[in-house]
């Protein structure tokens, strides 16, 4: 039976060659994109969930009111880890993590990279493999190091690198003590070395102040240990441990599962309600979509056939076939198109992955030497193969032997018919995805032209790395008086960035409510204004070398004004920090961190504050080529053993736009290929309605009618389908649109052209694809129509 079925299934193949190359192409492409689409969803879903105790480790995170909001986040102070390891029983183990940059020396090699400072036990909360050495003795000497693969390899070359010595920053030095294998693409970590934390602590940068808020904190708490109890335990620790220090914290803490970490970022109340997972959500939604549209495209094209093999039911019913014979058939024609599809879906992939992954900036692979990769592949394959096969077999199986063969089997001009309905869901996805896509572009294209308020062209900034910060004024001289650069500033952080805010400030005027006002800090020495090209509406800009007092000094920029209720700023002494500072100017309000966000109150402080870079303005009267051939020899000059390592401020601004502009790019893409599906549907349905209209067109033609009006008579049909697919499109689009933008503070309005736009193009393709069906009917030669039985 199974042999027979399988031999009538071949042949039906090779007889239609054209019908089954369409099949098959279609239900491949829909395929391939939803496989794409899940491998991407895969890899986000994986975060940090690879590790051997990932159900047992946590983030501590804190949760404070500010500006009248409740907010979470999960920078926590340096001291919380010890003090939860030392006075909870329930944890088993709790490390700290601190970025951090050093020049690594080996040789004549001189490599500045980005690593970690680390608690002993990291290897025991994430189980990273070892290459070489000891997970558990890693860390734990003062001048240990364990490196990346990678950065072994550029560090040593093909030698072993345990036990190698290396020199960081021409002070220390450090014995490789383990080499770990590269971090998986699916960790939010990113580092190169491990250092420990205890020499954090012998250079100084360490600190038991408990409102300083500036490493992650992780813990691993023993097996059968409650989340709930745990956090009620532990939420009062910080306001415990701070009462009496003079600086009373209100700040509570919580655990939350590492594995959430990545997908529930965004705090809403003090709690993590979504973030990416919104974004995995909706691709994984277009992704069953795409393949119910491939699916539903092979039904259409099978359907659009059942004519031709309706005698072949009518026969085999005749000499006694069940119907469940033939449902089994069918879909066994349907699994075998699958599996065909499915194979050509694989090299599709394959061949399509290495762009795709430039798109989403990933390293998908398929995992071929996987057993699970290929149980669900012939899931994949069955599933596909009954969902687009299930329709045509019962819709073929049913038909009536004596209706068939004496042929009054007719229901092409049905007002309501399954294939209609199919046709109207596949165009209101991919209507809906177009319109979608605008939106999404719209609104990227809106925060890229949204005035920054500062100059980005030509800024640069760089890390205060060696011996720049020693050398800071002759560098800043150097390069004006050599023409490299016409400003020069210092500041706590990148203007694209926001590293550091603060609470808890007094000012005339100022009442308990405003200790919860977040404000977010930055820093200079002098000439903020003129290097970054930032408005000074109102005061002056802070200059220490002009005015020895600035060093106290502070820039406020409009909001922060508001916020304060100042009517005269300048002048206005504020006390935060634990000292006294002077307002001196007022900036207007520019951005600092994200362009679709409203901006916030923002200080920027006299040195009395820190600084951790340097921004400088290339001269505009030379080329960009030559001011950097100058500056590089510069810093050469005066910090000769790190290399110049420079940022353009409009590349970091630009960066901001990625996760939008690869929604966006993705959306496209798929909408471009559910659009083809669709019309591979739409062109099985013209062939349908052509086929069993062909003696009305015959009898149409014999009585005068033109090629035009035959066309218009066949296309029509489609236009009323796409138009009903626009109409329910549109509102199902405009809810989606309407809350994904409600996440951004600055957003489009949504226009009545987006939707006139998308049914206008989606109109143009389907009569597009229609015509030619329509125009090769209306050219038959009505004899040969009329005399065909």
């Amino acid at each position: 039976m199974f042999k027979n079925n399988f031999k009538i299934a071949i042949r039906n193949l090779m007889k239609n060659k054209a019908f089954s190359l369409i099949n098959i192409s279609g239900l491949a492409i829909g395929m391939a994109a939803a496989m794409l689409i899940f491998l991407w969803i895969q890899n986000q879903v994986s975060y940090d969930r690879f590790y051997k105790k990932t159900d047992r480790i946590y983030t501590l995170n804190n949760r404070d009111a500010f500006n009248g909001q409740l907010q979470a986040w999960n920078t926590t102070p340096k001291i919380l880890a010890p003090t939860i390891k030392s006075e909870y029983p329930e944890v088993e183990d709790a490390v700290r993590i601190s970025g951090c940059r050093f020049l690594f020396t080996v040789g004549d090699k001189h490599l500045n990279e980005q690593g970690d400072f680390t608690d002993s036990a990291f290897f025991n909360v994430f189980s990273f493999p070892l290459v070489e050495g000891n997970d558990f003795t890693a860390l734990k000497n003062i001048n240990s190091i364990v490196l990346t693969e990678d950065f072994a390899r550029a560090l040593f070359g093909t030698e072993r690198a345990v036990g190698k010595i290396l020199k960081i920053d021409s002070a220390d030095y450090f014995t490789v003590t383990a080499v770990m294998k590269n971090l998986p693409k699916n960790t939010a970590f990113k580092f190169s070395y491990l250092l420990p934390w205890s020499y954090l602590k012998k250079i100084g940068a360490d600190d038991s102040y408990w409102g300083n808020n500036s490493v992650q904190t992780f813990v691993l708490l023993k097996p059968g240990v409650s989340l709930a109890s745990f956090n009620r335990k532990i939420k009062n620790v910080t306001i415990d441990h701070s009462k009496g220090s003079g600086d009373q914290q209100t700040t509570q803490v919580f655990a939350y599962p590492l594995k959430y970490q990545w997908l529930y970022s965004n705090s809403e109340n003090g709690r993590y309600v979504d973030g990416r997972i919104k974004t995995v959500r909706m691709f994984g939604i277009i992704a069953i979509f795409i393949l119910l549209i491939a699916c539903i495209n092979f039904m259409n094209l099978s359907t659009a056939r059942s004519e031709r093999r309706a005698k072949e039911v009518g026969i085999k019913k005749v000499v006694g076939a069940q119907k469940k014979s033939l449902v089994a058939q069918f879909i066994g024609e349907s699994i075998l198109l699958s599996f065909l599809a499915f194979l050509i879906a694989l090299f599709i992939v394959s061949e399509a992955l290495p762009p795709f992954n430039n798109l989403v900036a990933k390293q998908l692979h398929l995992p071929f030497n996987n057993i699970y990769f290929w149980i669900l592949s012939l899931g994949f394959v069955l599933f596909t193969g009954v969902l687009a096969g299930s329709y045509p077999a019962f819709y073929l199986s049913s038909f009536k032997p004596v209706k068939v063969l004496k042929g009054t089997l007719k229901t092409a001009n049905a007002l309501v018919t399954p294939r209609k309905i199919l046709v109207v869901l596949q165009f209101t996805f991919a209507i809906a995805l177009i319109i979608c896509t605008i939106i999404v572009g719209q609104q990227i294209k809106y925060a890229q032209e949204r005035d920054s308020g500062y100059v980005k062209d030509k800024l640069l900034y760089t890390s205060l790395d060696g011996d720049i910060r020693k050398n800071y004024l002759l560098i800043k001289n150097d390069l004006i008086n050599t023409g490299a650069a016409v400003a020069v500033t210092k500041s706590m952080s990148p203007i694209t960035n926001r590293n550091s805010d603060g609470w808890g400030w007094k000012w005339s005027g100022s009442t308990t409510d405003d200790d919860k006002t977040d404000f977010i800090r930055m820093s200079s020495d002098a000439d903020f204004v003129k290097t970054l090209g930032v408005k000074l509406i109102a005061g002056r800009d802070i200059d220490i070398y002009k005015y020895p007092t600035d060093s106290t000094a502070m820039l406020l920029n409009e909001t922060a004004v508001q916020v304060m209720r100042l009517k005269n700023p300048v002048g206005t002494e504020v006390q935060a920090d634990g000292r006294t500072w002077h307002v001196v100017g007022v900036l207007k309000d520019f951005i600092y961190a994200s362009p679709f966000q409203k901006i916030q109150q923002l200080a920027v402080m006299g040195p009395a504050a820190w600084f951790n870079t340097m921004h400088f303005k290339l001269n505009p009267a030379n080329s960009t080529q030559k001011d950097l051939e100058l500056a590089s020899e510069i810093f050469k000059k005066y910090n000769s053993e790190y290399p110049f390592d420079y940022k353009f401020v409009d590349d970091s601004y630009a960066a901001k736009f990625k996760e939008e502009k690869q929604i966006g790019t993705l959306a496209a893409l798929f909408a471009g290929l559910t659009i083809f599906i669709s019309c591979l549907g739409l062109f099985g349905l013209a062939t349908y309605m052509a086929e069993n209209r062909i003696k009305e067109i015959g009898v149409r033609k014999v009585l005068g009618a033109s090629v035009l009006s035959i066309t218009t008579l066949l296309s029509k049909e489609f236009l009323k389908l796409v138009i009903v697919s626009l109409l329910i499109a549109s509102p199902v689009a405009w809810c989606v649109m309407h809350e994904w933008l409600l996440s951004y503070s600055f957003h489009v309005d949504i226009k009545w052209w987006v939707f006139a736009g998308a049914g206008l193009l989606s109109i143009i393709i389907a009569i597009a694809t229609v015509s030619y069906q329509s125009v090769k009917a209306a050219l038959a030669n009505p004899v040969k129509s009329l005399r065909t039985e």
